[in-house]
């Protein structure tokens, strides 16, 4: 109520101030409040999501606050968008600066006695008076020149007119009320692209809106007058646009996944389905694709693609993840590529997308993206669960996308009741991450290239089913001896046993800290126990080295139990032993490597 009765008094007191209709900038005023404090309070809230913020002193002890300055044009146009959007009252209006008196906000301005923040148009007739009519008025783009000429050159044969403008500032401003809120929203966000717009996007053209064109067209060699014509605001668009050109961007529509989106067609088309997804691929063998995400499901469903995505070559696990109510979105990151996903549930359908791209990309990924989020839609169907089942499985797929692999994937042993690993060295050289059986996270304790030894420690503390105990005495030469690993590095869940003999105890160079074997091992058993016929662990196996003379395929060399026991005990572990006075059966040794083994991964 206060507020309708200061506009009243305002607007009496404007029609009996006519020379206020003479100020070059007006305000568009939008509360009023009784008290400093009130106003104060009042304008930390408009500060906070408008620009352009002013309060005044009033006659009669009211405090105004409003927006501005801006030319009559302008602020018609805030008044009109911000009216529209339900950002200020609907009774704000178009305020003349006598209507107000000392500036309390911004601290220090003084907003009334600044000038136009723009020039304003040379051919807009000024309203202090009305010129009397011409008998031969010219078209406004002369009457444009008349008012400022530009000099005339002495003539040149062989030079031409420079092109005239192709729109005079008030048939830019004309050709301006044209557009969308979409256009003028969509060219607000080209100027902060270009680094000369920093407010809110929100379609207005203010003062901070027309201080930024006019900074463009300066950069860009045209008059700098805050006014945008028709061609600069086709060249602005495009110097916006030019970083996605090449990338064919057309809208897509999966009638199968019902998903209609703006995709890079000139990258990725169409490989197949497999539910739930729609499998875009690279057709130049680039890291590009677009996966579409189209399921039936429900919250439930929804938390469970969320895991599953993250074990996906093509989600790497650095970077951000957020798991909502009915959403979630996925970033990944390594050295190679940037992945973005998105999926959300809604009326029994799981729909969304990922978008992967190299790295070092990231000004395009970032804009193409926008273009996909802002162009995604959802029609009514959805891949059937039957989807692709006819196509190619493997146990490292999931629906067509590889599940993330390690580097290399070896063998070690648990050596306490806490979680502590021995490992062969060259396991965890130069690893990223290091996890136990791909799922617990471990660190390095201590790695002894020379030996060939590492010690490793979960992150967490676990209570491994069983440990290694070993052996007191060196068995004989010739005698039965096992290898618990992994061969085929995590291929099959559990270790498994390669059976041989004790050839030698010592090395080929007569070191006393191997054994040498004799039996058939694969990569992935490095870093295994070597057992003796008791079941007593005399060793870590070695991978096999890289020296010139190639030894046959049998002969295998392990670090000596004494060794490991020696290393592991500087490392402030005490290792288990026991006699080696019975044999045990091998399906015994067999149950007792299963509950020590475990799988050691070396990640990027």
């Amino acid at each position: 109520m206060y507020r309708i009765l200061i506009a009243l008094v305002f607007a009496v007191t404007f029609l009996v101030r006519p020379a206020a209709a003479q100020q070059d900038l007006v305000w568009v005023q939008i509360e009023a409040q009784p008290t400093l404090a009130e106003a104060q309070s009042a304008i930390r809230r408009y500060a906070d999501r408008l620009q352009d913020v002013n309060g005044f002193a009033l006659d009669g002890g009211w405090y105004a606050i409003a927006l501005g300055p801006y030319t009559r044009d302008d602020a018609a146009q805030v008044l009109s968008v911000l009216r529209r959007e339900g950002a200020i009252p609907r009774d704000s209006y178009i305020a003349f600066p006598s209507a107000y008196r000392q500036q309390f906000f911004p601290v220090g301005a003084n907003s009334l006695n600044s000038a136009p923040v723009l020039p304003q148009d040379s051919n807009t007739p000024a309203e202090t008076a009305t010129p009397a009519p011409q008998p031969d008025a010219q078209p406004e783009t002369q009457t444009q020149a008349q008012a400022d000429p530009a000099p005339t050159p002495a003539p040149q044969p062989e030079v031409q007119t420079p092109a005239l403008p192709d729109e005079t500032p008030a048939e830019a401003r004309r050709s301006e009320a044209l557009l969308t809120r979409e256009e003028r929203e969509q060219l607000q966000i080209a100027l902060q692209w270009a680094g000369y717009y920093t407010a809110a996007i929100d379609g207005a053209f203010g003062a901070g809106t027309r201080r930024s064109m006019a900074a463009w067209q300066d950069a860009n060699n045209h008059e700098p007058t805050g006014i945008l014509t028709t061609a600069q605001r086709a060249e602005l668009i495009a110097q916006y646009n030019a970083v996605l050109d090449g990338l064919g961007l057309h809208r897509v529509t999966d009638e199968m996944a019902g998903i209609e989106m703006m995709m890079p067609t000139a990258r990725v088309s169409l490989d197949n389905h497999v539910a739930p997804f729609a499998h875009y691929t690279s057709a130049d063998g680039s890291p590009v694709r677009v996966v579409l995400i189209s399921q039936a499901g429900d919250r439930d469903t929804l938390y469970g693609l969320y895991d599953i995505m993250q074990t996906l070559d093509i989600i790497p696990e650095d970077g951000e993840r957020e798991r909502r109510d009915t959403s979630f979105t996925i970033t990944g990151r390594n050295s190679q590529i940037v992945s973005y996903t998105e999926a959300a549930l809604e009326g029994g359908a799981i729909k969304g997308f990922t978008l992967v791209w190299p790295a070092g990309d990231e000004e395009r990924r970032t804009r193409l993206l926008g273009e996909m989020r802002g162009s995604f839609r959802t029609l009514d169907a959805v891949l059937p669960a039957s989807a692709g089942m006819d196509e190619s499985q493997r146990v490292d797929l999931v629906s067509g996308l590889e599940v993330r692999k390690p580097l290399l994937s070896r063998s070690g042993f648990y050596v306490d009741g806490t979680g502590t690993v021995v490992t062969a060295a060259a396991a965890v050289a130069q690893c990223g991450r290091v996890t136990l059986d791909q799922k617990i996270d471990a660190r390095v304790v201590s790695r002894d290239a020379e030996s060939g030894l590492a010690i490793l420690k979960a992150d967490t503390t676990i209570a491994p089913i069983g440990q290694a105990v070993f052996a007191t005495v060196t068995p004989r030469l010739q005698s039965e001896v096992s290898v618990a690993g992994y061969p085929y590095e995590g291929v099959l869940p559990a270790p498994s046993l390669t059976f041989g003999t004790l050839a030698d105890v010592r090395g080929l160079h007569g070191e006393d800290t191997l054994r040498r074997l004799t039996l058939t091992a694969q990569p992935g058993d490095a870093g295994g126990p070597v057992y003796d016929k008791a079941g007593r662990v005399i060793g870590m196996l070695l991978p096999r080295g890289d020296a010139e003379q190639k030894l046959p395929e049998d002969v295998v060399f392990a670090l000596d139990g004494a060794k490991v026991m020696q290393a592991l005990t500087a490392a402030g572990v005490s290792p288990r032993t026991g006699a080696s006075d019975q044999d045990m059966p091998p399906e015994d040794i067999a149950r007792e490597a299963r509950a020590m083994t475990v799988l050691v991964g070396c990640w990027e």
